[in-house]
């Protein structure tokens, strides 16, 4: 059995001093919705809190699925490395980058660099940038395919695309490990769903990436950015394909959205005949540490089941 974590949307703070230049961009429309509400739901104990339940838990790999920043500024992208550094080995810990993580221009680079280690595939060949996305991790009998949808949008726009660059490589990856008997997750940051999201904030090639799933196939899709713990499918090629969204890892209880979560998938079986169960822990009060909210199978094993029509 392998057993997988997720992470999404921490959104670490506090925010480090601006200066006025800094504010000259997009960032002051988030430094503004920093102060006036994100700052009172968004806290660094929570998300203490949730990744040392997340450690107990002693998941055998870690999914970060974006937004670890919020203004992509130059401090808060080292201090979020030092935080990947705390959550573990990067050879253990894989991440994909959200629309805060790529918040102005030239930030996509940046994390590139500074978080190399965790958003590059196996191969000695993979460069950590926009032209290394898709990456591939294979660990034990699962295989690990990070997207990136994150792009530096206009004001009060956090849309993500999924272009064609990306698509004829993530078929490629899809098949290759297919014929390998992996068990295949789709990492990105938004909903690769319809209706998921407000319209400023939805993907723009949702049919593009359907359309991959469908003809290639995936076991498993997550993602972040809708800050809830919901499920979605989507046609696969050997049957629907389940895709989990998930909690803000740094979400106080007391909001409008859920309190912080994680998901904890457990993978077991061979190709064909794969189970997988998700259970979700979180927080369910101020005073309360985190614990168990649920527990279902989303993927039973069996016989390999036939495609889905429409």
């Amino acid at each position: 059995m392998f057993r997988l974590a997720h992470l999404s949307d921490v959104h670490l703070g506090p925010l480090p001093d601006v200066t006025y230049r800094q504010l000259m961009s997009k960032r002051a429309v988030g430094y503004v919705n920093w102060h006036r509400s994100r700052r009172f739901l968004l806290h660094d104990n929570v998300v203490d809190s949730l990744v040392a339940d997340m450690k107990a838990a002693a998941p055998d790999h870690v999914a970060v699925t974006g937004d670890l920043v919020n203004l992509a500024l130059d401090q808060e992208i080292e201090l979020a490395r030092k935080w990947l550094d705390g959550i573990g080995d990067p050879a253990d810990v894989s991440v994909v980058p959200g629309n805060h993580d790529a918040y102005v221009p030239g930030a996509f680079d940046k994390i590139c660099r500074a978080w190399a280690p965790f958003i590059c595939g196996d191969s000695a060949n993979d460069t950590p940038s926009r032209s290394g996305f898709p990456y591939l991790r294979v660990r034990e009998q699962v295989a690990l395919v990070g997207v990136t949808t994150a792009y530096a949008t206009a004001p009060f726009m956090a849309n993500g695309f999924f272009r064609e660059d990306q698509s004829s490589r993530l078929a490629g990856m899809l098949d290759r490990t297919h014929k390998q008997g992996l068990f295949r997750v789709i990492m990105l940051h938004h909903p690769p769903v319809r209706d998921a999201v407000p319209t400023h904030k939805r993907l723009f090639g949702i049919a593009r990436f359907q359309k991959i799933v469908e003809h290639h196939g995936a076991e498993l899709i997550i993602h972040g950015h809708s800050h809830l713990p919901s499920r979605f499918t989507v046609h696969g090629k050997h049957g629907p394909v389940p895709v989990i969204g998930v909690s803000a890892a740094g979400q106080a209880p007391g909001g409008e959205k859920p309190a912080a979560q994680f998901n904890l998938f457990e993978i077991s079986g061979r190709a064909g005949h794969w189970s997988l169960k998700l259970e979700r822990r979180g927080f369910t009060g101020l005073a309360l540490p985190p614990a168990s909210l649920s527990t279902e199978m989303l993927t039973e094993g069996g016989p390999e089941r036939a495609p889905v029509k429409g």
